[in-house]
């Protein structure tokens, strides 16, 4: 046969397998609706697993049992996710919604370090001018937000240059809480010392590690011991504390506070350079513009299970704006994942593949519904 004819076969092929693949969806929303009438869940243990058993048997060509099984796999998600719709049509989801002028109105806000730190700055573009509680570490913001000693905490999670504050998602997975926005500050680091002292003195420079990694260029190039310290601010008090060989890096506006001189400007990396932090809450609290979810889940290792997942975020028409691992640190070789996608909580599609993940996956968490300025 000839390419053109071959090509048309395939064409007549394709259009008897979307009628199929149609009648099979409609059949799916037929046992929905009975499902929904009779209470039984949407998901039945064991049943996909004879399915594919089965059609693996059926598959003559032993090479397309993988191929064949990922197919039906697939379709099978696609029925699930339709069969949840369906359940989860006509009910009304409540949630505790907020103005912007409600969050900046917050009493107690708390974020890591000290006057001058970019936490500062970001808790400012959300809560404006205002004195907010400083603590220790970032897992204390998070302690204070989930004990309920502060209404929010603003916490750093990832730069533009030197990638995702792994300790923010270490505690993420350990806190209860919710995000309820996010927003973007642009760092500009700069090398600041006591005064008096010049560059030629510098031996060591402190600063917070993800600073210390935005600058490791000049760091390098200018023979310096980087030492890492709680964050940009308190490196800064440090260093106008003890002087002498010490510098930091941090911003113009903490040098400024700190009474330093600023000995080198702009010496990130890489320029622009943007942090961008996020605002939790232990209730869940949602902005009128949230259109941004958070989600932590843990897959089974297992052939094909990521696969599956952004499968689902696909077949939704869903966005992924960011996919991070970290260990599961239980002693296995498993991994955490968090996911950013975009969606809005009262879209049925989106509660519909919330309901599923909870109900599929061992280890689901969701963060919160969210705006990001």
């Amino acid at each position: 046969m000839e390419l053109n004819e071959l090509r048309n076969s395939i064409d007549d092929i394709d259009k008897d397998i979307l009628s199929l693949f149609e009648k099979r969806m409609d059949v799916c929303r037929q046992v929905a609706l009975y499902k929904k009438q009779h209470d039984m869940p949407v998901f039945q243990s064991g049943r996909e697993d004879e399915i594919i058993a089965r059609i693996r048997r059926n598959t003559a060509d032993p090479s397309l049992r993988n191929g064949t099984a990922a197919l039906f796999t697939t379709i099978m998600d696609i029925s699930k996710h339709l069969q949840l719709q369906e359940i989860l049509s006509g009910h009304s989801l409540s949630f505790s919604e907020i103005s912007d002028e409600q969050l900046r109105n917050a009493p107690n806000v708390a974020c890591q370090g000290i006057a001058g730190a970019n936490s500062e700055t970001a808790a400012s573009m959300i809560f404006g001018q205002r004195q907010f509680k400083f603590l220790h570490t970032f897992e204390d913001v998070f302690d204070a937000v989930e004990n309920g000693s502060v209404d929010y905490g603003v916490i750093p999670i990832h730069n533009s240059t030197a990638g995702s504050v792994t300790q923010t998602y270490d505690l993420m997975a350990k806190y209860n809480f919710f995000i309820v926005k996010s927003v973007c500050v642009e760092i500009k680091h700069c090398l600041a010392a006591a005064k008096g002292v010049k560059l030629s003195d510098i031996t060591q420079v402190y600063s917070h590690p993800q600073a210390l990694s935005q600058c490791s260029g000049f760091i390098a190039k200018n023979n310096l011991k980087p030492v890492s310290y709680d964050n940009t601010a308190t490196a800064a008090r440090f260093a106008a504390q003890n002087g002498g060989n010490i510098a930091a890096i941090c911003s113009h506006e903490c040098a400024a506070k700190m009474n330093l001189d600023i000995l080198a400007e702009n010496i990130a990396d890489t320029s622009p350079n943007f942090t961008k932090f996020i605002c939790i809450s232990k209730k869940f609290r949602l902005l009128p513009d949230a259109d941004t979810i958070s989600i932590i889940l843990r897959l089974p290792n297992t052939q094909g299970s990521l696969y599956r997942l952004l499968t689902k975020f696909f077949v939704n028409g869903l966005n992924l704006d960011k996919l991070e691992s970290r260990p599961a640190k239980d002693g296995s070789f498993e991994v955490v994942f968090y996911l950013d996608f975009k969606g809005n909580i009262k879209d049925p599609s989106v509660a519909a593949l919330l309901a599923e993940l909870e109900q599929n996956i061992s280890f689901f968490k969701f963060l919160g519904s969210h705006s990001q300025s």
